[in-house]
């Protein structure tokens, strides 16, 4: 008997041009570039341009998400848009998506998810749950972040991890038995908020006011600072954040093969959340896999938040390491704290 299921039928990405390197960085605040590569593995991320919004990144990504699965946006029967930084906190980031693709004509909904880090896993969740219930056949699934607006660049704890980017997939009924998305786990744990948030003080929201222009253009940190102040930026007890993560990660990971019938050995591909190559390793081996099996972009693109995951799969679709029939498992963890996970018979 066939299973109704959501198949990724098409997969985007887009990251701003702006390069943000270590060296830079280390002009900015007290560092070096060999450090931050030694406790994060990243060397460079990207940042959005002045003017250049959450919704600029998600639209660019969509659009090459929705060419690689052939299909128009007026075919779409929702829009989920994952992200922390919307351009507005009203509308929706997914709404401007929408109009801006054109889908606006078919009135289909768009509603924006916020998880943080995580926000991808569970956009993903929601959207599998819309094709299995029957109520939508072809699902756009984003995640877009512009996180350098919220980034306070004299903290070393946090400015050095944060870029920007989105990516995107296209979800489509299918009816198999075993291929698509096979499960997906998702959690959240609010008693642990001082230990990764942001700070109040945006007055009106988000990546188009009142800080569009919060970012790095130059190496002069008090003229970055002067722009941040009386907006709200991210802080983190980044020691903590990491114990947590890694914790719920292994736990999550135990879950999702057990849930399934499967062995560490039957996974193909771990895509996960790019936050720290230190947690990328631990859970590649808590799996017992070889980093040969791991899609790591975060050394290219820092952590992106919500864009992580979408950004990573995208690449490594699109180069050929992850083919018909394979085993890919993603996970990410974010403030809130949220964890989760979606596995998938590519």
């Amino acid at each position: 008997m066939s299973t109704l299921r959501s198949r990724i039928i098409g997969t985007g990405s887009y990251l701003p041009e702006r390069r943000l390197t270590n060296d830079e960085l280390a002009a900015m605040v007290e560092t070096t570039s060999s450090w931050i590569e030694e406790r994060t593995g990243i060397q460079e991320r990207r940042i959005a341009a002045p003017g250049e919004m959450t919704s600029d990144l998600a639209v660019k990504a969509a659009e090459q998400a929705l060419q690689a699965a052939g299909i128009a946006a007026w075919e779409l029967d929702l829009i989920l848009v994952a992200t922390t930084t919307p351009d507005l906190i009203f509308p929706s980031t997914a709404t401007i998506v929408q109009k801006r693709l054109g889908a606006d004509k078919t009135r289909i909904p768009a509603f924006d998810i916020q998880a943080v880090c995580t926000g991808f896993i569970y956009a993903l969740t929601t959207a599998d749950q819309f094709i299995r219930a029957g109520s939508a056949k072809r699902v756009l699934v984003i995640g877009a972040e512009t996180f350098s607006r919220i980034i306070n660049w004299q903290d070393r704890g946090t400015c050095i991890l944060f870029g920007d980017g989105a990516g995107a997939v296209v979800l489509e009924a299918h009816e198999a038995v075993d291929q698509g998305i096979l499960s997906t786990h998702i959690y959240a744990d609010g008693s642990y908020l001082d230990l990764l948030r942001c700070t109040t003080g945006v007055s009106d929201g988000g990546s188009r006011v009142p800080g569009g222009d919060a970012q790095p253009q130059s190496t002069d940190a008090r003229g970055v600072q002067a722009m941040l102040e009386g907006f709200g930026y991210v802080t983190m007890r980044g020691n903590e954040v990491f114990k947590r993560a890694v914790m719920a990660l292994e736990q999550i990971v135990d879950e999702t093969l057990e849930a399934n019938n499967l062995s560490k050995s039957d996974v193909d591909w771990l895509v996960p959340h790019q936050a720290n190559i230190r947690i990328i390793n631990s859970t590649a081996k808590r799996l017992g896999m070889s980093m040969d099996q791991v899609v790591v972009t975060v050394e290219r693109h820092g952590n992106t938040s919500a864009a992580s995951v979408p950004l990573a799969l995208d690449e490594a679709v699109r180069d050929g390491r992850i083919k018909p029939g394979q085993l890919v498992l993603m996970e990410a963890f974010g403030g809130g704290f949220t964890w989760g996970s979606v596995l998938v018979r590519w």
